[in-house]
């Protein structure tokens, strides 16, 4: 993977794109880590928590603009903080 610092860059510019719309449903988004893999793990907050919509919103929205900016991620998966 390319330099992770420029990778995690354009993650946030993509999380920055998307949280309007979840805010507007009462959520949001945290990036947690970025695994070697290419795998992003974020955690929903707010409204999201529990929406039966969410992995629709993680996979259609959420991964596909996150991709836009940054192809070389593979996926996208949700995790919770206890």
């Amino acid at each position: 993977m390319e330099n992770r610092d420029d990778i995690l860059k354009r993650i946030h510019i993509a999380l920055d794109e998307v949280r309007p719309f979840l805010k507007s449903d009462g959520g949001d988004i945290t990036l947690v880590d970025l695994e070697s893999d290419g795998t992003v793990k974020v955690q929903l907050h707010g409204a999201c928590i529990g929406c039966s919509v969410n992995q629709m919103t993680l996979k259609s929205g959420v991964e596909m603009t996150i991709k836009k900016h940054a192809p070389e991620i593979t996926s996208v998966v949700e995790v919770s903080m206890v």
